[in-house]
């Protein structure tokens, strides 16, 4: 086989591909047995008709497309291992020669374009220190979590008073466009102050009372009419306030297993400072990420895998992709391009660090994301396999092992200079991580593949 590479672009390459005859007759023969199985020939048995007699009542050319239909991926595969190539997506093929019997010395010719990944120079990790700050958890870390649960034992009570913020007021929406209505919602509860739906509304409904109403003007946020100005009518039904529980030891022993409030205050700061702790792991990871990254000369990106990702994180961003605005679709570019540049660099870092992914591997990673999302194992790994996800999730249980030996090759280190142990985190071995901490590692790997997974299954 002779394989000649052509670089289109830093990340795109053109493969032209000569099989010599001999190459290629396993293929012919495979699809001569596989023809043999589904035709019916006087005189010869399924699956025992010669090769020249099954040429002739078929036609060489129906033999030779089965057989092209089969080796031509095949022997692309065959090429790029040896050409030591990594392609980021699904190539595009175009078979140019063909033999036309098969007394024909013609050699089968294909070319393949297919974006591949760059090939980077990771820094060495001898001596590396990466700083990371040390998280604080502060008084005031721990009086917001316990104001959070003395919300949620919080009541409602209905006052004969003007809206104020923090007040939850239940109202009835109208907007309308060039006077025609567009859209209305009754029966609304909305807190004042929490700017999550229309910009304009708090700012309306501060000071009316029950029975009052006024209009006010803002830019909707969905539908057909999405970003156009529009006149919103809003109408006060009721105005109630948030009734909170006194903080005492009766609250304590209420909201949880603790007898007294200092008890509960004191698992409060527990608690916020295992999340510190994780918080710092995750600002470990990006700082490590930003350490390979600031010491590469450059990471080209593929020019169509970004445009596609745009794309995706555009949807996600907005939900008409195409009445979005400059900003947006600069937040949806900057998105795709980080994410490609992580892919690329953690992927190089696995090869880099020689990391080995089992089939255990795999399975321990599918099945702890079916138990986050809730879902049966069997059945979210079944899915993935038949959705063809599989090499993903391979993927990406490789960029998590690289990354946890990258990290544990360097040495982080506080804004003074002092070591941190982050071995709860990223374990001496790969088997020392649990899936908690490497799922810190992985970011939002499971998220992507069941959501992948769940797209696949929607289609």
């Amino acid at each position: 086989m002779k394989i000649t590479v052509r670089n289109l672009e830093p990340t795109k390459v053109r493969l032209t591909v000569t099989v010599d005859a001999e190459e290629f007759e396993p293929y012919l023969q495979e699809a001569r047995k596989e023809i043999g199985k589904q035709v019916s020939i006087p005189g010869f048995r399924k699956g025992h008709v010669p090769a020249r007699v099954l040429d002739r009542r078929v036609g060489f050319g129906a033999v030779a497309a089965e057989a092209l239909n089969n080796g031509v991926p095949d022997l692309y595969n065959k090429a790029i291992e040896e050409r030591d190539l990594r392609p980021m997506d699904q190539p595009k093929l175009d078979v140019k020669e063909t033999p036309e019997s098969a007394d024909d010395d013609t050699k089968v010719k294909f070319t393949a374009e297919v974006e591949v990944r760059p090939k980077i120079e990771l820094p060495s990790f001898d001596g590396v220190k990466v700083e990371v700050a040390q998280p604080a958890v502060t008084d005031e870390d721990v009086e917001q979590r316990l104001q959070n649960l003395r919300q949620r034992f919080g009541t409602l009570v209905g006052v004969d008073r003007p809206a104020a913020k923090g007040d939850f007021a239940n109202i009835d929406l109208e907007a309308t466009v060039n006077g025609e209505s567009v859209d209305a919602q009754q029966g609304v509860s909305y807190e004042l102050g929490s700017g999550t739906m229309l910009d304009g509304l708090d700012e309306a409904l501060d000071g009316l009372s029950a029975g009052e109403e006024t209009t006010f003007t803002s830019k909707l946020e969905g539908g057909d009419h999405q970003g156009e100005e529009a006149e919103v009518k809003v109408k006060v039904n009721s105005v109630k306030a948030e009734e909170l529980p006194e903080l005492n030891d009766d609250f304590a022993q209420d909201a949880s297993e603790f007898d007294t409030l200092e008890e509960l205050k004191a698992d409060i700061r527990k608690a916020c400072e295992r999340d510190a702790e994780g918080r710092q792991a995750t600002d470990a990871r990006d700082a490590f990420i930003a350490f390979l990254q600031d010491n590469v000369e450059e990471i080209p990106l593929p020019k169509g895998i970004l445009e596609r990702s745009v794309e995706d994180h555009l949807k996600g961003l907005t939900p008409d992709p195409e009445k979005a605005d400059d900003d947006t679709k600069e937040q949806a570019r900057e998105g795709a391009e980080k994410e490609l540049r992580d892919q690329i660099t953690l992927d190089t870092l696995a090869e880099t660090m020689k990391v080995e992914v089992s089939q255990a591997d795999v399975m321990n990673f599918l099945a702890s994301i079916a138990q986050q999302y809730g879902m049966d194992p069997n059945q979210f790994i079944s899915s993935i396999i038949q959705s063809g996800q599989i090499a993903s999730a391979v993927q990406e249980v490789a960029r998590s092992k690289g990354l946890l030996a990258g990290m544990r090759a360097v040495e982080f280190v506080d804004p003074e200079g002092n070591t941190l142990d982050l071995s709860k985190f990223l374990g001496e071995d790969d088997n020392e991580a649990d899936d908690e901490d490497a799922s810190v590692a992985a970011a939002s790997v499971a998220a992507q593949v069941a959501d992948a997974a769940a797209q696949a299954d929607a289609e």
